[in-house]
């Protein structure tokens, strides 16, 4: 493990509104092999079904992390104390061509996960996830795979089109890089084409933990149901910020009402604390559509949980 040397700016010294703009005011870093925890923006929204704007998303999670300050209080860490992490810039991803970008992406995170670096990356469409986990395959087979999401992400296809932001884990499922009996979709909800939509899913294993369970039941239980499902497998988190209800993210993509509030979706990620995380996105971050920040700071404030969560499953297995 490489010793932690690259730490935030200091807000006390450097205001937030000032110097380069970077996730967590962390060092920009090329080699990012180097480091323990690369984080990357995947600037690219060609494969959104309603609103675009999510290329705008990295840029927007970065200028909203600059508020966040490094140790968690809850989590009892600093993460940036344990771990070397750095901002690995944008990957250069082409707005005409969807099937270039997953070229791109998939061969970037195939030779991250050739290493030891955990990758943590700001999207950008979900759709993007299905090249990330392509490369997740290279180290962790049929990894488990949590996905907070308003939406099933498993219908075949849009506009003549497989490859989506609504269909990434159809796609998953089929080409054997996730494993669905090990997988789970919290914060599903809202109107679907038909009752198919939900046997599919159950047909192949998957749990569904629907918001209004979210919403009825202790937190403990969601956060229970995760933890048995997943044991101590390697598992990827996929954050969709559409889990949330609009008025806590309102610059997203696809809104759906009656979602969680910040504080269960930010409860349940401190619940995965122990679990084998070797990876994780944050997508759907749509700045056109946002107001005072509020999605990209709850983006910035989530891809932070994250950071601790991989920092302390790290010093554990040490």
């Amino acid at each position: 493990m490489n010793r932690p040397t690259n730490y935030p700016l200091d807000p006390q010294v450097v205001p937030r509104f000032s110097d380069v703009t970077t996730f967590y005011r962390l060092p920009r870093v090329d080699d990012w092999e180097t480091l323990d925890v690369a984080l990357t923006g995947l600037p690219f929204d060609s494969g959104a079904s309603y609103r675009p704007g999510a290329r705008f998303g990295p840029r927007a999670v970065r200028e909203a992390s600059s508020l966040l300050r490094p140790y968690n209080p809850v989590l009892d860490v600093d993460p940036y104390k344990e771990l070397n992490f750095g901002d690995a810039g944008d990957l250069a991803l082409s707005p005409m061509d969807l099937q270039r970008t997953f070229s791109i992406v998939e061969e970037r995170f195939r030779r991250v996960y050739r290493t030891e670096v955990t990758p943590l990356s700001f999207g950008g469409d979900h759709s993007l996830t299905l090249p990330i986990l392509r490369g997740v395959n290279e180290r962790c087979p049929r990894v488990c795979f949590l996905q907070m999401d308003a939406h099933l992400d498993t219908w075949d296809s849009y506009f003549g089109s497989k490859f989506t932001h609504g269909s990434l884990v159809i796609r998953a499922i089929e080409e054997g890089v996730i494993d669905p009996e090990r997988s789970l979709q919290v914060g599903i909800r809202g109107p679907l084409f038909g009752p198919e939509d939900l046997q599919r899913n159950r047909d192949w294993g998957l749990d569904i933990v629907h918001a209004e369970e979210v919403h009825s039941s202790p937190l403990s239980d969601v956060i229970e149901k995760v933890r048995e499902k997943v044991g101590d497998r390697p598992l990827y988190v996929s954050f969709d910020v559409d889990c949330l209800d609009p008025a806590f993210t309102p610059g997203t993509g696809t809104p759906e009402t009656g979602g969680l509030t910040s504080a269960q979706a930010i409860e349940i990620l401190r619940g995965l604390r122990g679990l084998n995380i070797v990876g994780a996105d944050v997508v759907e971050v749509s700045p056109p559509y946002d107001h005072a920040q509020i999605t990209a700071l709850l983006a910035a404030r989530v891809g932070f949980e994250l950071n601790c969560l991989i920092a302390l499953a790290r010093r554990e297995k040490r």
